[in-house]
């Protein structure tokens, strides 16, 4: 976040140079409660710009499909740095990623309000055909951007 913890980019980004880890910086995302506004956040091409200051060398490693993640690498780093485009540069129409919360919905995306308890329909003696079909319709309703959500509700990842 712009004023906040900018000045800790290159700080990360030397944890790279210095182990075989790639780092990962995502872009401020408006979620409900976070007092997100856009003077607070930094965009990909703005990181890209702090971390070059420090590795001038940065080169994006191969695009791999359906990644969310901008992966960077220099000869002078044992790891990689990343930068997720979440809101500059949004990834929505290639992202393959399903989430299942702790309480048991599905959710196609972590930016969206829409969500389908697989939990309530196991609970309630969904057979594995069902849970495909509900499954398969949650899928149908994801959206290729953002469409606006602008309170979506911060979600556990189980990955």
């Amino acid at each position: 976040m712009k004023g906040f913890n900018d000045d800790e980019i290159i700080d990360f980004a030397r944890l790279a140079r210095e182990n075989p880890i790639e780092v990962r910086f995502i872009e401020f995302m408006p979620f409900l409660g976070n007092n997100w506004a856009p003077d607070k956040m930094l965009s990909y091409l703005e990181i890209m710009n702090i971390l070059k200051q420090d590795i001038p060398e940065l080169i994006r490693s191969q695009t791999q499909p359906n990644e969310t993640s901008k992966v960077f690498k220099a000869p002078s780093m044992l790891g990689s740095v990343g930068v997720i485009s979440s809101m500059s540069e949004n990834f929505c129409s290639g992202c393959n990623r399903l989430r299942l919360t702790s309480d048991g919905n599905l959710k196609v995306c972590l930016f969206g309000r829409n969500e389908t308890s697989l939990r309530d329909l196991i609970r309630n003696g969904a057979t594995d055909d069902e849970l495909v079909k509900a499954i398969q319709l949650s899928l149908n309703l994801k959206k290729r951007e953002h469409s606006g959500e602008q309170n979506a509700t911060l979600v556990v990842i189980i990955s």
